[in-house]
């Protein structure tokens, strides 16, 4: 069930709709507001809209980065699971 949310990025506040705890909806918001604000400081520029398209970009070379390795681990994660399947049956 979804559940409505307040969480606040870059000082304005959100209203949101999750299925996810409140606990994972405050760390989804303190890692956003942190990642900004890593990007943010860096710049020499404190336009909101450049901080937010570089942490977006940023953060989507890192999951497509994290995609791909576990998609190289798979046939690894297979193999390993089956030979604990053997080992557990001996």
């Amino acid at each position: 069930m979804k559940t409505t949310h307040l969480v606040t990025v870059l000082g304005r506040e959100l209203s949101v709709r999750s299925s996810a705890s409140a606990e994972k909806v405050q760390a989804v918001e303190s890692f956003v507001n942190a990642r900004l604000h890593e990007i943010g400081s860096a710049l020499k520029s404190g336009d909101a809209q450049l901080v937010l398209m570089l942490a977006l970009l940023n953060t989507s070379e890192e999951l497509l980065e994290l995609r791909s390795s576990v998609e190289r681990d798979a046939p690894t994660d297979v193999s390993l699971r089956r030979l604990l399947e053997k080992l557990e049956k001996t």
